[in-house]
C-alpha cells in the first residue's frame, strides 16, 4: 500500500505537470510551424512579424529561471533578424554540474517559454475575460476528483465558456495577444536537451520527497499531490486555450498555401 500510493501520487505528479507541458507543448509546436510553412518561403518574414514581441518573451523566460536557479547568463540575444541559422534570439548560460538545485533548474530553464507564455496568457484572460477564469476551478484539484468523463466534460465546458465570449472586443484582444505569444511558446532542440537533462534529476528529488511525506502520513502526501493538480489544472486549461489559438491561427493560414507562390 506504501508503495502503490507513492507511485501513485508520483505519476499524477509528473502528468498533471510535465505531461501537460510536453503533450500541448508538442501540439502547438506542430501547429506553429505548420502555420508559418503555409507562407511559404515568407514565412521567415511572418516570424520575423510575430517574433519581435514572441521572441524577446520567449529568451527572457529562460533568462528569468536561469536567475531563479543560479545559473550564470553567459550571453543573450534578445532578437534578431541576421542569424544565418535562422535563430531569432538565445540564452546561453553555465552552471556547477554538481549542484542537484541548478541541474533541476536545467528543466525549468528548457520548458521556459512555455510557463512563462501560459502565466502571462492566464493574466491577460483574468482581466481581458473573468468570466472564462472563473470556470478553470472546475477541473480536478485532488486525486479523489480525477476521472475520465468529468475531466472530459469539465474541459468542454471551459472550451465552450471561452468561445461564448467571442463577440466582445476582449476576446479578439485576447486572440491578437495569442498570435504573437503562443506562437512563439515552442522549444528549440537546445531547450529539449536542456530539460532533459534535468528532467531525471527532478523525477528522483520528487521520489524522494514523496517517499518522506508518505512516512510522516498518507495525507500529507495526499496535500502535496493535491497542490500540483490544482497548479496542474490550470496549466491545462490556459495550454488548451493556447493549442485552441494556434489552431485558429492555422486555419486562417491554410489559404495562403494555395495563393503565395
Amino acid at each position: 500500500m506504501f508503495a502503490k500510493d507513492v507511485f501513485l501520487s508520483l505519476l499524477l505528479q509528473i502528468v498533471f505537470t510535465v505531461g501537460i507541458i510536453v503533450i500541448f507543448g508538442l501540439l502547438i509546436s506542430l501547429c506553429n510551424r505548420a502555420f508559418y510553412s503555409n507562407f511559404k518561403r515568407h514565412g521567415i518574414t511572418v516570424c520575423y512579424i510575430t517574433g519581435f514581441i514572441g521572441t524577446p518573451v520567449h529568451e527572457l523566460s529562460h533568462a528569468l529561471f536561469c536567475l531563479i536557479f543560479g545559473h550564470r547568463i553567459v550571453e543573450m540575444k534578445l532578437f534578431q533578424v541576421s542569424s544565418s541559422d535562422g535563430t531569432l534570439g538565445y540564452v546561453t548560460h553555465t552552471y556547477n554540474k554538481r549542484n542537484i538545485y541548478q541541474n533541476i533548474g536545467n528543466f525549468f530553464i528548457g520548458i521556459a517559454p512555455i510557463l512563462v507564455i501560459a502565466a502571462i496568457m492566464f493574466v491577460i484572460a483574468y482581466f481581458l475575460l473573468p468570466s472564462f477564469t472563473d470556470t478553470l476551478h472546475t477541473l480536478p484539484a485532488t486525486i479523489e476528483e480525477v476521472q475520465f468523463v468529468p475531466l472530459v466534460k469539465n474541459i468542454w465546458e471551459i472550451i465552450k465558456s471561452f468561445f461564448s465570449l467571442i463577440g466582445t472586443w476582449q476576446w479578439w484582444v485576447f486572440l491578437i495577444i495569442g498570435l504573437f505569444l503562443c506562437l512563439h511558446m515552442t522549444l528549440s532542440t537546445e531547450d529539449i536537451k536542456g530539460a532533459w537533462s534535468g528532467f531525471i534529476t527532478l523525477v528522483i528529488l520528487l521520489l524522494v520527497v514523496d517517499l518522506i511525506l508518505e512516512a510522516i502520513g498518507a495525507a500529507v502526501l495526499t496535500s502535496f499531490t493535491s497542490a500540483f493538480m490544482s497548479i496542474g489544472g490550470y496549466l491545462l486549461a490556459i495550454m488548451l486555450i493556447s493549442l485552441i489559438i494556434s489552431l485558429l491561427y492555422l486555419l486562417i493560414s491554410v489559404p495562403f498555401r494555395f495563393i503565395l507562390k
